[in-house]
C-alpha cells in the first residue's frame, strides 16, 4: 500500500473515533446504542494499530534490503 492510503485509513479511523464518542451516554455506557459506540471505538483503534504495525514492518523491511 501506498502511503497516501495508509494516511488517510488512519484519519478515517481517528474520525470515526471522534464520531463514537459523541454516541456514547457516559451516565450509562453499557446500554443500548453507547455500548455498540463502544466497540465502534474499540474497532477502530485496532484499525489505527494495525495499520501502524503494518508501517513499522515496511521500513524494517526496506532497512534489511538495504544491508
Amino acid at each position: 500500500m501506498n502511503k497516501p492510503l495508509i494516511v488517510i485509513l488512519l484519519v478515517l479511523g481517528v474520525a470515526l473515533i471522534a464520531y463514537n464518542v459523541t454516541l456514547v451516554n457516559f451516565k450509562s455506557p453499557f446500554e443500548g446504542n453507547s455500548i455498540i459506540a463502544l466497540i465502534g471505538i474499540l474497532a477502530s483503534l485496532c484499525a489505527i494499530v494495525l495499520l501502524l504495525i503494518f508501517v513499522t514492518s515496511k521500513k524494517i523491511h526496506k532497512k534489511i534490503e538495504e544491508d
